[in-house]
């Protein structure tokens, strides 16, 4: 194991025997056939597990075999369970055996998406998703998409482009003269905007004084009546979806506004805008074709793998001069070359998984996952309800926002719901006070296992009274 000279030989002789892989296949078939019956976050005595891989940096070649055995008896019960059928935290999806199998084989292929000349499938499904995602979401034709991690990076594609575009109509462009001394723009957003975007803003020079918040509703919906006069210097952030209720800001209303003015409009849909996919739901992104820009995520409603997130900008050269790649050695062709429209160079295939995707469900499987999602929803706020938890939101999607009569009787259920290992749900904070959130977002999900869920919720509470 030692010679060198050999290590080729010794990873093609792994190739060739095919043992190292059937071991991994029939673990990843012991995780998928066991994920629901395990418990949803690891005790603690899983975690303090862990250590076994805290060694020094080995010195020899390690055998593979050994490795993914180890990966498997330590490493698959420390994961969540977010693929099972009672997570409700983080709005995290999913995902589909077509999925995930087509997943495996484009790992093999290991591609790098960034030029079509480097991975020609991977572009071509690009292609086909960016055409497939413009017809569901009902986008005008000019809509390109880049395929990033998720929405923290698409949310900032979307607003750099903005930035710049807003900016070169002043005259002022940003290539050659950077942003240090450029004209003050301004950002309008709603006083419940998700963290990411104040991320996003902060990485591309904004500062919090520099941002104009506009007043919500009870359910955090931007007040459109209360926005300020907009102008051609303003960079209007909405969203489709509020992060704790699942509202949707009236994009029409807004999207009227900023157009008039020439002001650019970026959607938050990071979970929200598959509403699109709904005759149920779909009134509650009317409107959002009148965007500038989108970001959105496959892996959450969608329930995609991990990760996948998409910028969609209706300006193309806004959107691919403001992520500009050069470089002598860089070949661009007159098919798609994904880097133009993302901040990487070098990327994975995801595109592969997010077609796959796509395929299996159709226009007819994905209204049936958001109109399942969203009914399993209102079936959990129904029942917590009726067993005596304050529901603080309208159920308008994937979300459900609860509490107890006393705060900290909240912060005691929540600490033994997302220990109990029966499903487990977040935390947040909604006008200064601790919730519970729970996001419906797995189409492993049953109306069975919401009642299972319901029913733990009220044992927490029971165990939390007994303690305090």
């Amino acid at each position: 194991m030692t010679d060198k000279a050999n290590l080729n030989g010794i990873i093609r002789s792994q190739i060739k025997n095919k043992a190292l892989f059937e071991q991994a296949k029939l673990y990843a078939y012991d995780y998928m056939e066991t994920v629901n019956q395990r418990s949803v976050y690891p005790s603690d005595i899983v975690l303090e597990k862990l250590s076994v891989f805290e060694e020094p940096f080995p010195e020899a070649m390690g055998d593979g075999q050994q490795i993914l055995q180890l990966l498997h008896e330590y490493g698959s019960p420390a994961t969540v369970a977010q693929t099972g059928n009672r997570y409700f935290g983080f709005v995290n999806g999913g995902v589909t055996p077509a999925a995930i199998a087509s997943k495996w084989l484009s790992d093999v292929w290991d591609q790098n998406a960034g030029l079509f000349i480097m991975s020609p499938i991977a572009s071509s499904l690009e292609a086909v998703c960016e055409k497939w995602l413009k017809d569901l979401f009902g986008f005008p034709q000019e809509t390109v998409a880049g395929f990033v991690s998720g929405t923290s990076t698409a949310t900032m594609c979307g607003l750099v482009a903005a930035r710049n575009h807003l900016l070169g109509k002043m005259g002022w462009d940003v290539q050659k003269k950077g942003v240090f001394n450029a004209p003050g723009l301004r950002v309008v957003l709603g006083e419940q905007a998700h963290s990411t975007i104040f991320k996003a803003l902060s990485l591309i020079g904004f500062g919090m004084d520099d941002l104009e918040r506009v007043p919500v509703d009870n359910q955090g919906r931007i007040i459109s009546k209360k926005m300020p006069e907009l102008d051609d210097k303003t960079l209007v952030i909405v969203q489709a979806g509020n992060v704790n209720t699942g509202s949707f800001d009236p994009f029409d209303d807004i999207c009227d506004q900023a157009e008039k003015a020439n002001a650019w409009v970026h959607i938050d849909g990071a979970f929200g805008l598959w509403a699109a996919g709904s005759k149920l739901k779909k009134h509650l992104i009317h409107g959002i074709e009148k965007a500038d820009s989108w970001s959105v995520d496959a892996h959450k409603t969608l329930n995609a793998p991990y990760d996948c997130g998409v910028v969609l900008c209706k300006h193309e050269q806004a959107l691919v001069s403001a992520l500009q790649n050069t470089g002598a050695y860089i070949q661009y062709g007159e098919d798609r070359d994904g880097m133009l429209y993302t901040p990487e160079m070098s990327r994975r295939a995801r595109s592969v998984e997010l077609w796959a995707t796509l395929k299996f469900f159709g226009r007819e499987g994905i209204e049936r996952l958001i109109d399942g999602l969203c009914e399993k929803a209102q079936q959990f706020a129904k029942l917590l309800k009726e067993y005596g938890f304050i529901v603080l939101n309208d159920v308008v999607f994937n979300q459900v926002l609860i509490s107890c009569d006393d705060e900290n009787l909240t912060c005691a259920v929540l600490k033994n719901i997302q220990s109990n290992g029966i499903c487990w749900c977040g935390g947040s904070s909604w006008n200064n006070e601790t919730v519970i959130r729970i996001s419906v977002c797995s189409w492993a999900t049953t109306l069975k296992d919401v009642t299972l869920s319901a029913e733990a919720f009220v044992e927490a509470r029971r165990q939390a009274l007994a303690e305090l």
